[in-house]
């Protein structure tokens, strides 16, 4: 039984010294997932898997690409990062309904290697602001022009069709995946992944330092590269709708903090919030001149509270946050702009809540002067005697000293119209 034993356990010792070479030696290639727009956050998630797949000696790092597109800026930075990349960087538009629109066609475009599934488009790559002041139409044709030369830049060192490219951004044309084929715009079309490594297998490519590399992705194993949970909080972070519901909250929590000081957790968890949706904002296009609409309609919702307008001040701030909100960010994409649904909910919700708090404010400092001896003033009050002209009242269940500059019968009713120390002076109220 012993030898028996020794023996299964020298056979699977055997097999696992022998398949460890065979396992160490096969090719491997990351895969990043781009899913998301283009903007500071995914572009430091590009470098960061650049990064490792050039640590990890991989064959090649595969971008799997469905993406609206997103910020020019970014772009050339993500653009530059897969130039220089020391790996292979094979950018696949897939699976089949992905796209690889406006901002992603650059990226595409910039890889060794360049392939889509069926079913997949790129292209439409005019450079546009979707929201906020419009540039005119100088302004409008240098954006043109220079994104027209950065994408023609190497394109053709990348020997694809520089005129095709360039339709996507003059006249923002968009192609299939076999229309990109046929155009010399991508190097080949394949189903899936493990396809796409097969149909790439031997394949001889030209880098971008005009060295030439045969690709040997042959029965490849695929690691996906994971983001970081600092990368998915800062994703969740830009946002805008996220950071707008950040920036609104907290500025409410910090107000109640200072109308109730010394709870400390509101104005804590307004302050962690406001520099969170601050730091969120940043990383996106914002249009600064719409601050100048904000405070316009926060100093409309406090004239509304303090003076009162039948609501009409209110209405015209709430307006003018709406507005102020929607084009806070000048997106290229809608996917980088507040929603409309989001900015108005958020206006009507915030400027009611102001409008409200403020109010009870300003009619809790009126009452603090009425706190007191002071606050009997006005009040009706009853003669528990005769006053001729001096004598005992009765004043919201309290006796009090009282004269009056006539005559008054018991039981008259009265008015406190001054104090003098603990003197009130009354008069009848008929």
């Amino acid at each position: 039984m012993i030898q028996r034993i020794y023996g299964i356990a020298t056979v699977l010792a055997a097999v696992c010294i022998l398949s460890a070479p065979a396992r160490a030696q096969q090719p491997v290639v990351d895969k990043f997932v781009l899913s998301d727009t283009i903007q500071p956050i995914t572009q430091g998630e590009l470098d960061h898997a650049i990064q490792r797949a050039n640590a990890d000696g991989a064959r090649a790092l595969l971008i799997e690409l469905d993406t609206p597109g997103g910020l020019l800026d970014s772009t050339h930075l993500m653009v530059r990062a897969i130039l220089d990349s020391k790996v292979p960087v094979i950018v696949y538009v897939g699976p089949a309904g992905a796209r690889a629109g406006s901002a992603g066609f650059f990226l595409l475009e910039s890889a060794d290697i360049a392939a889509m599934a069926p079913g997949t488009n790129a292209g439409a790559a005019h450079p546009v602001i979707e929201l906020g002041p419009q540039p005119d139409a100088t302004m409008s044709q240098k954006i043109e022009n220079d994104t027209e030369a950065f994408l023609r830049s190497y394109v053709t060192k990348r020997n694809r069709n520089a005129e095709a490219a360039e339709d996507a951004v003059h006249t923002s044309h968009s192609y299939t995946a076999q229309e990109a084929l046929d155009k010399h715009l991508i190097d080949l079309i394949a189903p899936n992944e493990s396809e796409l490594l097969k149909l790439l297998d031997g394949r001889e490519i030209t880098r971008w330092d005009d060295s030439k590399l045969t690709l040997h992705l042959a029965g490849a194993r695929i690691e996906v590269l994971k983001t970081t949970l600092r990368e998915q909080l800062l994703g969740w972070l830009v946002n805008p709708n996220i950071a707008l519901l950040f920036l609104v909250g907290g500025a409410l929590l910090i107000y109640l903090e200072f109308n109730a000081p010394g709870t400390i957790v509101p104005g804590a968890l307004g302050t962690l919030m406001v520099l969170l949706a601050i730091f969120g904002l940043n990383l996106l296009p914002i249009n600064y001149t719409v601050v100048l609409l904000l405070v316009a309609a926060l100093a409309l919702l406090l004239l509304e509270a303090k003076f009162g307008g039948h609501g009409a001040l209110a209405i015209a701030g709430i307006i003018c946050l709406t507005f102020g909100t929607l084009t806070l960010v000048n997106a290229p994409v809608p996917e980088l702009a507040v929603s409309p649904w989001v900015a108005l909910a958020v206006s009507a919700a915030f400027g009611s809540i102001t409008v409200f708090l403020v109010r009870l404010a300003v009619r809790a400092r009126r009452m603090k002067s009425k706190l007191g001896p002071s606050s009997l003033v006005g009040r009706c009050a009853s003669a528990m005697e005769p006053l001729n002209p001096e004598g005992h009242v009765v004043v919201e269940g309290e006796i009090w000293r009282a004269v009056s500059t006539v005559p008054v019968p018991a039981g008259a009713p009265l008015r406190v119209v001054g104090l003098e120390t603990y003197l009130l002076h009354v008069e009848p109220a008929d």
